[in-house]
């Protein structure tokens, strides 16, 4: 799992309870039952209602997409797969890798690399393996795009709970005594409504968008080791055109892993 959101919400929710105890603020104050439910629930019903019941059925996985995403690993450990294929390949034959094919856990580079031994036509496995990489991203979008959404009804919500606050204090004029409390209690829910925005909801969506632009990267990165493969390029080969795909900063990592 990838921890960078779950450390990030949470040391962003540590600044905040550490900034109201130096203003002499108890972190208590901010834990108020109604305004709670109202934004996270009313921000979530916002969302499905922007949504289809085929999308609701899976906010429990994009839940996990953006908070505790699988990590994505290194370029290395995919360029180092495939020239071993290619070397396998050079030396064998494609049909050599019915075996190796199964050992691999990749179910995309299993099902792109299945392909070429079958015999299918270079341009038609390219074709196939694009558009799936096409579908992905476009599911990943959707996915984002839920968490973006909540992420601007929060705040709306947010301001619906403090003029129910503020209501409740119009009511209550006859009572001074009782003013600072209930006017405080009913920005409460504005606060809730910024900060489960600002904190939760729009870091969720930009992660689901960061990994699902990493993998994409990472497929077409094996699209093109399985292309090089299919045309029984030399595995030397593979690895140059397959580094030259890989951002500077890792590829030099590879380098001096290498080295």
């Amino acid at each position: 799992m990838d921890p960078a959101t779950l450390i990030g919400v949470g040391v962003a929710m540590v600044a905040i309870l550490v900034s109201m105890i130096l203003e002499g603020s108890s972190p208590m104050a901010i834990i108020l039952l109604p305004p709670i439910i109202l934004v996270f629930v009313g921000t979530f019903g916002a969302a499905v209602a922007g949504s289809t019941m085929a999308d609701v059925k899976k906010i429990g996985g994009w839940m996990k997409q953006g908070f505790m995403p699988a990590a994505v690993p290194p370029a290395s450990e995919k360029i180092q797969t495939l020239v071993t294929l290619a070397e396998k390949a050079r030396k064998e034959g494609l049909l050599a890798l019915e075996g190796p094919i199964k050992e691999i856990e990749d179910p995309f580079l299993q099902r792109g690399l299945q392909m070429a031994v079958d015999g299918t036509d270079p341009e038609d496995l390219r074709a196939v393996l694009e558009a799936e990489i096409s579908a992905k991203k476009a599911e990943d979008k959707v996915a984002a795009k839920f968490f973006t959404g909540m992420g601007g009804y929060a705040p709306t919500i947010g301001i619906i709970g403090t003029v129910i606050g503020l209501i409740h204090v119009l009511e209550n004029l006859n009572q001074p005594d009782k003013l600072g409390h209930l006017i405080a209690a009913a920005f409460v829910a504005t606060l809730w409504g910024v900060l489960s925005a600002n904190i939760f909801w729009l870091p969720a969506g930009a992660k689901i968008t960061r990994t699902s632009d990493l993998q994409a990267a990472q497929m077409k990165l094996l699209v093109e080791g399985i292309a090089e493969i299919q045309a029984g390029t030399s595995p030397r080969t593979v690895r140059q055109k397959l580094t030259s795909l890989v951002p500077p900063s890792e590829a030099a990592a590879m380098g001096k892993a290498a080295a």
